[in-house]
């Protein structure tokens, strides 16, 4: 996510000229939830709320941000696309005053932010549905879409597409292969451990993981690692199979033009879930506002939403509309990371893998 800057002045003063103007109404129809109608009339007295690191073109974080201000108007909603590291950053700089609201990012972000103590407790509607893995006990970070390993293969270039990780070490694939490296993108990580979970390995033992991606870089079959997220080249045609996420497939698929020139393939071996979280900053200066937000994404409505944008719900049993169900189907082989143990297996996970892979 590219870094943009946060226009608070301007918000401010669309949220009061709205008010101003009475554009304050309730909402339509019932409630999605006991209690939505009161959190709207405090989140109203507050005006609006600041979402930061949802960047409009990430997880289709604009459509929510449309359907939210339809469903409550005279709560103005401001955002910006600062990276899951830096928002944690940004966060503690501004822990006397804070800025935020709330605060998204990659879970293991989220476990920083948890360490700083600059997010507070909150669970939104449908909270206890989430498995415990996808959630703190106490509400200050929850999981709303997961992003999940899959093989984008380019069929202009790739004659037999592959449907498992043991598919990929055959010789029809010599130089073929790009993903991301682990040491530097999260994403990386979660390859290694979707690898490790096709390879009977687990969250107690990675590996099987870094011994497999260590047997992929001998067959020659991998074309690079990279160290940035290569969907321009892939787009391009320079790329027959990329492993990455399986949202960047659908997005290339059904957005960006490749139709039928691209498989978005869920290796039938096992592939991982990547958490990405949301929380309530400690002391944010709209506090029912950032309630009603985060319990608005928590809905179905809101979990659909994210559906929309090729990222998969993180509520179990969402039922989706059958054009979004078609283009993400039912796909139990993803196993869901624990995001506290994969973020206290990286150094491991970092030096298995240079030395299986690069022999260092």
């Amino acid at each position: 996510m590219n870094v943009r800057t946060l226009k608070l002045a301007g918000a401010v003063a669309t949220a009061v000229l709205c008010l101003a103007a009475g554009a304050a109404q309730a909402f339509d129809g019932p409630e999605l939830y006991q209690g939505e109608q009161a959190l709207y009339e405090a989140a109203k007295k507050e005006g609006m709320v600041v979402s930061f690191d949802t960047g409009p073109t990430w997880a289709n974080w604009n459509a929510q941000f449309n359907a939210f201000k339809k469903r409550y108007p005279g709560v103005e909603l401001v955002y910006n696309d600062l990276g899951s590291a830096a928002t944690v950053v940004a966060l503690d700089k501004a822990r006397n005053r804070p800025q935020a609201d709330t605060a998204y990012y990659f879970a293991a972000s989220a476990l920083d932010a948890i360490a700083k103590d600059v997010v507070t407790g909150f669970k939104p509607v449908q909270f206890d549905k989430l498995p415990e893995t996808l959630r703190d006990p106490d509400g200050k970070w929850f999981t709303i879409h997961t992003l999940n390993v899959a093989f984008l293969v380019n069929k202009k270039l790739v004659k037999d597409v592959p449907q498992s990780w043991q598919d990929l070490l055959k010789p029809e694939y010599k130089g073929s292969i790009v993903y991301l490296d682990p040491r530097s993108t999260g994403q990386g990580q979660v390859i290694v451990l979707a690898a490790n979970f096709a390879n009977q390995g687990s969250m107690d033992d990675v590996k099987p993981g870094i011994d497999y991606l260590g047997k992929l870089q001998s067959t020659g079959n991998v074309l690079r690692v990279v160290g940035t997220t290569p969907y321009a080249q892939f787009l391009k045609g320079e790329i027959p199979i990329w492993i990455g996420y399986e949202n960047d497939g659908l997005k290339a698929q059904y957005l960006d033009g490749m139709g039928d020139d691209i498989d978005v393939v869920i290796p039938k071996d096992g592939s991982a879930a990547a958490p990405y979280a949301i929380s309530l900053v400690k002391n944010g200066p709209n506090p029912n506002a950032g309630k009603l937000w985060l319990n608005y994404i928590m809905t179905t409505p809101g979990q659909v939403t994210f559906a929309q944008g090729f990222v998969r719900p993180s509520v179990p049993g969402t039922e989706l509309p059958k054009d979004i169900a078609e283009k993400l189907p039912a796909a139990p082989q993803i196993q869901a990371i624990d995001i506290a143990k994969a973020t206290a297996r990286k150094a491991a996970i970092d030096q298995g893998w240079a030395r299986a892979v690069l022999n260092q």
